[in-house]
């Protein structure tokens, strides 16, 4: 039997006014919509009878379109869009239905934006949409800028008109794009810029759009009116996607062509240990190198539940070797490791498998990419949103991210069965966010603003130590040179003379289970403390003051604890200007935190500090604890990291309590504690720690989930 003809029932051009999002003011008001309408379906036996009975009029979908646009208030024109849609499928029985919805003058500087979708009713029952059409266009964006390479054109800027085409999937996305945020950045860029070239030009903003606005695929194209005397515009027009910037994105290295996430798992034996040991051979034995791993997460079993838990993390790589290879090498590490399989998803020393390789879909007797289990699996999905949130799955096109979100709705997921975050300190594995952990303090100075001079000698100090962990402190924090406003600096040598005989005598003494943290800015003294039997990296500084500290803190392969701070102590006080202090905060470490995990500092062991007194005046100082949810909280670029404050004692709470001891300001560190433990502090370092351990239980049970 012939098959019926895909004809067309076309609306062109449907002027009407509608609420649809904001306007280019970004007001909630009613606007002018043009909509397009090409909806397939065969008009054969109206054409041979000439009744309109036997096809769909196309003065009916007029009324019904322009009663749903003009009578309802649309969220987003993506909405709206597909509320056109399901209309034509629904009530006008097409199979297939293209709408394109814009909006004239919806932005500033552009002739008019829109949307186009296409939709069958197959793709509005089905559970993915791989075939999806959807378009998000921006129509005669002109903009000025410097471009060409005479001379003179180097001297005036001139009007450029782009034309957007961003390709998306509204369904797998989201409800909508936001095309005004990729059209500002695009616009900001190209008017700040200076280029030669309207080549150039177009790939900047194909690499914008897409390493920063996550948008996987993207058509530019870039006119320049006054390009010649005798034509309208001259200009070119290109298409690129994620993977024509994945080497940029992904910061390969000089040599790598492709990367991978692997995921790591051990529930047998000291199983952070297995993980650093398959990391360390990945590289070795691989021919890869390690640019990221996620935050570490003790995870309970799945299919097999009669087992150990799992501590599970996940890595970033960069690789030269091709899939195939990469998982041989892989087992290998796992037999030479120790891992027998004799259950199927039973106990296992380490097991590693290839999530993601670049965005390939691979598939053969040994091996499929992605891998198959990646969407059931809360413990991969959690470490890959770590370091790879925006990364679609080649397959479905959701993000790692919104991958999770979907699982976590889904009934598979098991609320009950937590997956808990994990800080690897000492011999122990710390659950985040189960309690408050205390930092006690021990400076071996003789000038520091609280306790200079009460622990110089070693007697003292191992004194003291013992006193510290007999209150329960969870970390014994060694400082040898006071970091106090205006403090002189002392040598290195003195130094290590004050702090590596302490912590040896330390050891010695029998504390072998209070990890010892080493509270310094200098990559030497952190070395040799580590060597002697310190666990923990404290560098007020957070790395900046000794270009070698990154690496040391590499190598020791320790939790470090990575301040925020401007300056030095002779300097700090001067340097308190900040356009908005925990946006800045914040901007300021993660560029730390960055250096570090370039340097192979796991993401793992880093804890980040905002630096109490540290460049930041009396009032500074109380909104850092105001705001403390805004530094590691939902949304904030430091998301996930445990932090660390440390407010013991200082002058800010002297001047607010006017108590010039700073011995007896044991109360209002108190409340600076309760307050910092409210906004999701994981450590506070303190002087007074049996006090401050019972402030820290109440408010744990105030703040905290208990049962988290």
């Amino acid at each position: 039997m012939e098959k019926e003809p895909n004809d067309k029932i076309i609306l062109k051009n449907l002027a009407l006014r509608s609420i649809v999002g904001v306007d280019a003011w970004e007001r909630v008001k009613c606007q002018p919509i043009v909509v397009n309408i090409t909806a397939e379906k065969s008009i054969s036996k109206a054409g041979e009878t000439d009744e309109l009975s036997h096809t769909t009029s196309y003065s009916d979908m007029n009324k019904a379109i322009t009663k749903f646009v003009e009578e309802s208030t649309h969220e987003s024109i993506e909405i709206l869009a597909d509320g056109i849609s399901k209309i034509c499928l629904s009530k006008f029985n097409v199979q297939k239905v293209t709408v394109r919805v814009e909006k004239p003058r919806v932005l500033l500087h552009a002739a008019s934006a829109g949307v186009e979708i296409t939709r069958t009713e197959e793709y509005i029952e089905a559970v993915s949409a791989n075939d999806s059409q959807d378009i998000i266009f921006v129509k005669d964006l002109k903009l000025s800028t410097i471009i060409g390479i005479n001379p003179w054109e180097r001297e005036t800027k001139q009007i450029v008109i782009l034309n957007l085409t961003i390709y998306t999937d509204f369904r797998n996305a989201g409800s909508q794009r936001d095309f005004r945020t990729i059209v500002k950045k695009i616009s900001e860029h190209v008017e700040e810029s200076s280029y030669k070239t309207v080549e150039a030009i177009s790939t900047s903003i194909t690499r914008i759009a897409i390493t920063q606005c996550d948008v996987e695929k993207i058509t530019v194209r870039v006119e320049k009116p006054s390009a010649l005397t005798f034509v309208e515009s001259a200009g070119i027009e290109i298409t690129r996607n994620y993977s024509y910037f994945a080497k940029t994105i992904l910061d390969l290295p000089d040599g790598y062509e492709h990367f991978a996430f692997i995921g790591l798992g051990s529930n047998m034996g000291d199983r952070c240990a297995n993980i650093n040991e398959a990391l360390r051979q990945i590289e070795e034995s691989c021919n890869c190198k390690i640019l990221d791993t996620s935050f570490l997460y003790e995870t309970s079993p799945m299919y097999i539940t009669d087992q150990p838990k799992f501590l599970n993390a996940t890595c970033k790589v960069a690789t030269k070797i091709s899939p195939e290879e990469l998982l041989k090498k892989l087992k290998e590490i796992e037999f030479l490791m120790g891992r027998i399989k004799v259950i199927k998803n039973g106990p296992r020393l380490v097991d590693l498998d290839i999530l993601f390789y670049d965005d390939l879909e691979y598939n053969s007797e040994i091996l499929t990419i992605p891998h198959p289990l990646i969407c059931e699996r809360e413990f991969v999905l959690r470490p890959l949103c770590d370091i790879a949130s925006k990364f679609k799955h080649p397959k479905n096109l959701n993000t790692c991210d919104q991958l999770l979100s979907q699982y976590l709705k889904s009934p598979n997921h098991d609320s009950k069965n937590t997956v808990k975050k994990i800080l690897p300190i000492h011999s122990s594995q710390w659950i985040l966010n189960s309690r408050t952990y205390i930092m006690g303090i021990l400076n071996v100075t003789p000038d520091s603003f609280s306790d200079g001079g009460l622990f110089n000698s070693v007697e003292s100090a191992v004194a003291h130590a013992e006193k510290l962990a007999l209150e329960g402190a969870d970390i014994i924090d060694i400082g040898g040179m006071s970091t106090r406003p205006n403090a002189d600096d002392i040598s290195v040598e003195e130094e290590i003379a004050r702090v590596i005989p302490i912590i040896k005598a330390i050891r010695a003494k029998g504390i072998t289970d209070t990890p010892i943290s080493i509270d310094t800015f200098r990559s030497v003294i952190a070395e040799k403390a580590v060597e002697a039997g310190a666990n923990i990296i404290n560098d007020i500084s957070g790395g900046k003051l000794d270009p070698d500290m990154y690496r040391v803190m590499a190598k020791a392969n320790v939790p470090v604890c990575l301040q925020h701070m401007r300056g030095d102590s002779k300097t700090m006080a001067d340097l308190s200007n900040y356009d908005d202090l925990i946006s800045d905060i914040c901007t300021e470490l993660l560029e730390r935190v960055r250096k570090a995990i370039k340097a192979g500092v796991k993401r793992w062991n880093i804890i980040i500090d905002p630096g109490i007194g540290f460049s930041k005046n009396f009032a500074q100082n109380f909104q850092i604890l105001r705001r403390c949810h805004e530094l590691v909280g939902e949304g904030s670029p430091l998301e996930g990291f445990p932090c660390l404050i440390g407010p013991s004692r200082k002058g800010f709470i002297g001047n607010a309590t006017g108590q010039p001891d700073a011995k007896k300001r044991g109360w209002g560190t108190a409340a600076a504690c309760s307050a910092a433990i409210a906004g999701g502090v994981d450590v506070l370092r303190v002087h007074d720690v049996k006090e401050i351990i019972d402030v820290a239980k109440v408010s744990d049970c105030i703040w905290r989930d208990r049962n988290n």
